[in-house]
């Protein structure tokens, strides 16, 4: 899509990021050793950023310039479509050095898939190509004052040839670094309908107010529009997604577990760096270093074994999506998928809080000082499996393996 980054229009409310020019990776090794890369350059300044709330503006361009914004592009479209499987561990590997690299880019991926069940073949050869071209993906879903998460305040109404679309949101992950804003509304005949915005359009507006105690740097914040025209070119009619079975919800909740393991990974590695180096023994375990305590040795076998259950299930749930993916969907299939990635985020969502609580209990008191922002690790372990509460998936994998219930359709399971 030549000349696409000169059409961004700039208003006094709104002003788009920058557009550079992003790589186009080849397969599923060039990705992952794009993360490693990331992950290498993020690790070291993500303490100071949580500590004092600064965006990781330049962590975020290295994340699109390297191609990783793109590697779920499908290959009709020009991208490189890597496994589910590489998906998930791209976003392991990334959020392990920074919880909120890998929370920023996730509904971008989500939206990639939903293009490809829910756009038409025009909408998604425009949008696929300007991820290609570098530009980001933010999300205007959520909305805050409603009965729950599927209803829907904000309203588009047609206007001429186009649309205009107004309402508020909040939880706007990924908005406020994004080029294209990605807006649930109802229309006019009460289907939901998801506008891309184009940043800098008149009426359009996107405050950084998230003021959460973990996941401090995603800027999850709040986006306003009022009267915001968009073309109709650029408004997908995501509610036909209900009328098949598909794994949109899965593929959401895979990067959401994924997000989750490596918060619990990288808790575990400080836990065992600060005991090694600076922990002191308890008196009562008459040893000369914290590391030779036994009772701290068990715990850390068993945070051990649980995170590499949950890291076995994750991979095992990125199989199942690829193997469903590969094939006509079915309800059946459908249920599968979400039910593997379900019992994934179960275990991701518990081993995350327990490696970062567990941390200061083995690290002892020193693991508290605010030098170290250790406890960073439990608050964004925290807040981020607050996305959805994982008692129902207990209850809906009993209910499949039980009674053969198949699990409810939406981005939650």
């Amino acid at each position: 899509m030549p000349g696409l980054a000169q059409t961004l229009v700039q208003s006094d409310l709104d002003i788009a990021p920058p557009l550079l020019p992003a790589k186009v990776l080849s397969n599923d090794a060039q990705a992952l050793q794009a993360a490693y890369e990331l992950a290498a350059t993020a690790r070291l300044q993500a303490a100071q950023r949580d500590r004092q709330r600064t965006l990781p503006w330049a962590e975020i361009e290295q994340f699109t310039r390297s191609g990783l914004g793109s590697i779920s592009v499908p290959r009709a479209f020009g991208g490189p479509q890597v496994s589910f499987v590489t998906v998930a561990e791209v976003f392991r590997i990334v959020s392990a050095a920074d919880p909120a690299l890998g929370q920023i880019p996730q509904n971008q991926f989500g939206i990639l898939h939903l293009l490809q069940g829910a756009a038409t073949q025009a909408q998604q050869a425009l949008l696929f190509q300007s991820v290609l071209d570098g530009w980001r993906i933010g999300n205007a879903g959520p909305e805050r004052g409603t009965r729950n998460t599927l209803e829907l305040k904000a309203r588009i109404t047609r206007q001429g040839d186009g649309f205009v679309i107004s309402g508020q949101k909040f939880y706007s992950t990924g908005a406020l670094f994004a080029h294209w804003v990605a807006v649930k509304a109802l229309n006019e005949d009460g289907n939901q309908v998801m506008a891309f915005v184009r940043r800098g359009s008149p009426g359009l507006r996107i405050v950084d107010d998230w003021s959460g105690f973990g996941q401090r740097t995603t800027a999850s914040g709040t986006v306003l529009l009022d009267n915001v025209q968009v073309d109709a070119a650029r408004v997908v009619d995501n509610w036909r997604l209900s009328d098949t079975p598909n794994i949109q919800g899965a593929v959401s909740q895979l990067i959401q577990a994924a997000i989750d393991a490596g918060i619990a990974e990288e808790a575990i590695n400080d836990a065992i760096e600060f005991v090694r180096e600076r922990s002191r023994p308890w008196v009562d375990a008459k040893v000369e270093r914290a590391s030779d305590d036994p009772y701290v040795i068990a715990d850390v076998g068993r945070l051990k074994l649980e995170l590499h259950a949950a890291q076995a299930l994750l991979r095992r749930a990125g199989q199942v999506l690829d193997q469903v993916n590969a094939a006509p969907i079915d309800a059946a299939a459908a249920a599968r998928a979400s039910i593997a990635v379900a019992e994934a985020k179960v275990l991701t969502t518990e081993i995350a809080l327990q490696a970062s609580e567990k941390l200061l209990e083995l690290a002892g008191s020193r693991a508290t000082l605010a030098e170290f922002n250790l406890d960073r690790h439990w608050r964004n372990a925290r807040v981020h499996t607050l996305h959805d509460p994982v008692r129902w998936k207990y209850h809906a994998v009993g209910a499949y393996h039980l009674n053969g219930t198949l699990p409810a359709r939406h981005s939650w399971i």
